[in-house]
């Protein structure tokens, strides 16, 4: 499947209508943007005066437009212009200086502005010694699933540039495949390359886990090879495994053990954005059905979770951010203990509550994931009434 086309894949409705929710990321984006920066804020937070902005993101403008761009493409009418955005991104690649942001930009360009990649491709030198990157010296799960992404995209997008770039992408998945144990799911970082490597490289973030479902599915389309295929298949099954009871996809696990390392927080961006997008994509290439665990996964989202709390707030046009349980430094000392075999337990439930605010990225992430296919549950709707 081109990156550009509409996803057909019928998908079934659930508690939290599709619709609403692409409606509510698209208007949500807007009060997220800095004009004077040209660039989308890090966050806005939830305060005694109402919504507040802080910071300006690079990487959040960029999932931002990829989301933007998914909703043009799927024929909606977009709240902001993503190619202005864009070159204003472009007329500065200074800053790209991680290879993340750099497969995000690939990504990007692939998706939005297909005539910009070979300009991008020269002035950041992407086939240059990639050992300069940091996260490849450590092998950063996430950071080499984006790169691997923008490479799989940028072939698809140019198919002459494809042999070009078909060497450094292998490279990248060889990389990316030594991250992935056992029992499927990967870990943070190469366990081999640092001491932090050593020390917890095997757990692995729920990020750690969509990314490189959704990145070698799209290396796999490509360049036309199924192993990896079945490397994305063997860690979207692991993860569906582990889901929680109601829907929860949880933020660490171990990828030597394949368990459950740490539950909590629980992400909303996971449950409506980030999860859905891997799965349903790895889905419609292997012709396996994740709806069951996505849509379970968004009713979290619409009450049904720990809280029976609705994460969306319609009024102000975003949707919180998490369900947490103690401070973030607790959970830091929380997760050392269980590394060190202080203690098994996985944390408590006790003490959870909502973390107000929310980020750009997580709303790109849900446009990126649903756009093209709310026209799909309209149609399965509109149907399903005509046969009644």
């Amino acid at each position: 499947m081109m990156e550009n086309a509409v996803p057909q894949t019928e998908v079934r409705p659930s508690g939290v209508d599709i619709d609403e929710l692409v409606e509510l990321a698209a208007a949500g984006l807007v009060p997220m943007f800095n004009a004077h920066e040209g660039l989308f804020c890090c966050r806005v937070k939830r305060t005694s005066r109402g919504l507040e902005q802080e910071g300006v993101s690079r990487r959040y403008t960029m999932i931002s437009l990829l989301g933007l761009h998914r909703l043009e493409a799927a024929g909606f009418s977009c709240p902001l212009a993503v190619r202005p955005v864009l070159n204003g991104l472009l007329r500065d690649l200074g800053p790209v200086s991680s290879l993340g942001d750099l497969g995000l930009l690939l990504w990007l360009c692939a998706s939005a502005a297909p005539d910009r990649l070979p300009e991008v491709v020269s002035k950041v030198d992407v086939k240059r010694d990639l050992r300069r990157f940091e996260e490849v010296r450590s092998q950063r799960t996430m950071e080499l699933a984006w790169f691997l992404t923008g490479l799989a995209n940028a072939s698809l997008a140019l198919p002459r540039s494809a042999p070009d770039l078909e060497n450094l992408a292998l490279a990248i998945y060889r990389l990316l495949r030594k991250n992935q144990g056992p029992y499927g799911a990967f870990g943070h970082l190469a366990p081999d390359k640092s001491l932090a490597g050593r020390f917890r490289g095997r757990i692995g973030s729920f990020a750690d886990q969509v990314y490189p479902i959704y990145a070698l599915t799209r290396f796999a389309t490509a360049y036309g090879i199924e192993p990896p295929l079945a490397m994305a298949l063997r860690c979207a099954k692991a993860v569906c495994k582990l889901q929680g009871p109601q829907g929860q996809w949880w933020w660490q696990y171990d990828s030597r053990s394949g368990t459950i390392f740490q539950r909590y927080p629980v992400f909303s961006v996971h449950q409506d954005g980030m999860g859905p997008m891997a799965l349903l994509e790895l889905g419609e290439a292997v012709g396996t059905d994740f709806s069951g665990p996505v849509y379970k996964g968004l009713q979290w989202v619409g009450g049904d979770n720990e809280l029976a709390c609705e994460m969306r707030d319609m009024r102000l046009r975003v949707i919180w951010r998490s369900v947490e349980n103690g401070s973030r430094h607790w959970n830091r000392l929380r997760s050392v203990g269980r590394l060190l075999g202080a203690t098994r337990s996985v944390d408590s439930a006790d003490g959870l509550r909502i973390n107000f605010e929310c980020r750009p990225y997580h709303l790109g992430w849900l446009l990126y994931a649903f756009a093209g296919r709310s026209a799909a549950v309209r149609a399965a709707h509109s149907l399903q009434s005509l046969v009644m």
